[in-house]
C-alpha cells in the first residue's frame, strides 16, 4: 500500500464556487467526460461534490504530483466509481475508491496500491 486519502465536501460550497466562477472553475477541476456526466443530473453539484472529494482524497493518498485534471473519476459497467489517472502513473499504481453523498455533504476514500489500474 503506498497510502490512504479522505476528503469531506459541503455540497452547498460546492454549488456557490460553480455559480460563481462557472465554467472556468469547472475546467480546471473537471474533465470534459466528468462534466457532461454531472451536468446531465439533476442537481449537478451534488456529483461535482462527490467527484471532487474523490480528487482530493487521490491526491491526499499518492501524497501530491497530480493536478486535479489529471485525476479522472468515471464509473465502471456497474456504475461504481473507477479513477483513471495520468498515463505516467496507470502502470505504477491502483487506485480504489469510495464515494457517497447527501444533500449536505460529499465523501469520498482512496486507497492507492503499487501496480497498474485493472479497469481504466
Amino acid at each position: 500500500m503506498i497510502g490512504v486519502g479522505a476528503d469531506l465536501v459541503e455540497t452547498e460550497r460546492m454549488k456557490g464556487a460553480i455559480e460563481r466562477w462557472g465554467e472556468r472553475f469547472l475546467i480546471r477541476a473537471f474533465t470534459p467526460e466528468e462534466r457532461n456526466y454531472c451536468q446531465g443530473k439533476t442537481r449537478p453539484y451534488l456529483h461535482f461534490a462527490a467527484r471532487f472529494a474523490a480528487k482530493e482524497a487521490v491526491l491526499k493518498a499518492l501524497g501530491g504530483g497530480v493536478s486535479y485534471v489529471e485525476i479522472e473519476v468515471l464509473n465502471d459497467h456497474r456504475g461504481a466509481p473507477l479513477i483513471r489517472l495520468p498515463e505516467r502513473l496507470r502502470s505504477r499504481f491502483k487506485v480504489v475508491v469510495s464515494l457517497s453523498h447527501t444533500k449536505s455533504y460529499a465523501l469520498a476514500f482512496a486507497l492507492v496500491e503499487r501496480g497498474g489500474e485493472a479497469d481504466a
